[in-house]
């Protein structure tokens, strides 16, 4: 019985959230005091999510910090230099433009936020992709792969909602990914030099058809607010937020945070907390614009913490009411014996398709904890299952259901689908890499 009302509470979570019917963290919130009030767990409710809370607070303090310190570092100036290096260097060179598209990407997605990331692109790079006559495809299709794969740093999305739903610890969740997470980030620049190449011979051979199909740039010309007229632009050099004096004292800030993160100096909510309290004194002294930073960043933080404390409601009833035990035990009884040992890497393949055709929302609140127990049940730990369902990451940045992306293909002006038909392939194959890579060095295992 408990089983079936775990499964009536995961199915009503997923449809509500998949048709967009109420918001994931409303969902969040009043599915499971739904079901739990129908199954007869009144009097425990309040304890159930408040063990919820106090086991998602640490990853809502990290994101909280997390992204209030990105935020001040692209604020500050801190990557200016570096997307203007990479306009700078790319010169009348597809090869180097396309390399250096996935570069900026890269380094531009440290702080976590697809939609920053992808409107600090396309304003500095869209323009040189038009000058030059290589497709605007080819920008937005490598800049998603980029991303997705960079997203899965411990204040992302996808780790967060990993770390939340198994009370995990996202920095132990993370670090053991980095090996393969950097081969799926070269397998992109290898792409990049394949197509770069390629662009380049075809550029310099005055052929007029353009790379990821749609003919022609994917562009309708000047309109307002389009990057290439000028009328946008993130790297404003005149914003009073810039602090280029300061520039050698945040990257040095920032690398000494990175490093701090992965040789495990403190926990990663303690770094981002002490970070975040540092950049604010030191490039906005006084009081006034210090509020000003915290306030421009409000809406961000405001959503995504939210949402994680409102997680802790699906999680604390999941967990407590034994829903999560009973369905696992039941997908236990279903799957063959055979198949438990290669059941981390069952979840790898699974999270591909999942993460595309699901929110992260529903994939991580909704299946994963149900996979975590069946493992769990079977000998694999959570954690390894966790990391294995973020291994699927590479593609999920092209599901329709990321806003983001909708960003990223708006502003470059490319249709819809001659971005997927550019970019899933080659995500797949960037997935089939960073599991392999995945399953070779330990981070899933075959028991």
């Amino acid at each position: 019985m408990i089983a079936l009302l775990g499964l009536c509470m995961v199915t009503v979570f997923l449809f509500l959230v998949m048709t967009k019917r109420v918001s994931p963290m409303v969902s969040l919130i009043v599915v499971p005091a739904v079901f739990a009030l129908l199954g007869g767990f009144a009097p425990e409710l309040g304890d159930m999510i408040v063990d919820g809370i106090g086991s998602v607070a640490p990853t809502a303090a990290m994101l909280l910090f997390a992204i209030l310190y990105f935020g001040i570092m692209i604020d500050a100036g801190l990557f200016d230099p570096i997307t203007r290096a990479v306009v700078r260097l790319t010169g009348n060179d597809p090869l180097k433009l396309i390399v250096g598209t996935v570069a900026l990407v890269a380094v531009v997605s440290l702080d976590g936020d697809g939609t920053t990331t992808f409107m600090i692109t396309v304003s500095a790079l869209l323009p040189l992709y038009k000058k030059l006559g290589i497709s605007p495809v080819l920008m937005t299709g490598l800049a998603c792969l980029t991303n997705a794969i960079l997203n899965v740093v411990p204040w992302g999305g996808p780790s967060a909602r990993a770390a939340s739903a198994l009370g995990l610890d996202p920095q132990e969740l993370f670090v053991p990914m980095i090996p393969p997470l950097v081969a799926g980030l070269a397998t992109v620049f290898v792409l990049a030099w394949v197509l770069g190449l390629r662009e380049r011979a075809r550029v310099r051979s005055g052929e007029l058809v353009l790379a990821g199909g749609g003919g022609g740039t994917g562009g309708t010309g000047g309109s307002a607010g389009d990057p290439a007229d000028g009328d946008f632009d993130v790297l404003a050099p005149d914003r009073e937020s810039l602090r280029p004096k300061l520039i050698w004292f945040n990257a040095a800030l920032t690398a000494a945070l990175l490093v701090s993160l992965i040789v495990g100096v403190l926990p990663i909510a303690v770094l981002f907390m002490i970070g975040t309290g540092i950049a604010l004194l030191v490039n906005y002294p006084r009081l006034e614009q210090q509020r000003t930073r915290i306030a421009a960043h409000a809406d961000s933080v405001v959503s995504v913490v939210s949402m994680v404390f409102a997680a802790a409601v699906f999680t604390g009833v999941l967990s407590g009411t034994g829903m999560i035990e009973q369905m696992a035990h039941y997908l236990l009884s279903a799957m063959p014996d055979g198949l438990y040992p290669f059941f981390s890497v069952i979840v790898a393949v699974l999270s591909v398709p999942f993460t595309f055709f699901m929110s992260n929302d529903a994939f991580y609140f909704g299946i994963m904890p149900i996979l975590a127990e069946a493992g769990a049940q079977h000998g694999i730990a959570p954690i390894e299952i966790a990391r294995a369902s973020l291994l699927g990451q590479p593609i999920h940045m092209l599901s329709p259901l990321v806003p983001a992306m909708y960003v990223l293909i708006g502003l470059a002006k490319v249709d819809l689908g001659d971005h997927h038909r550019f970019a899933i392939k080659w995500a797949l194959v960037v997935c089939a890499v960073v599991i392999a890579t995945g399953l070779g060095l330990g981070v899933i295992s075959i028991h």
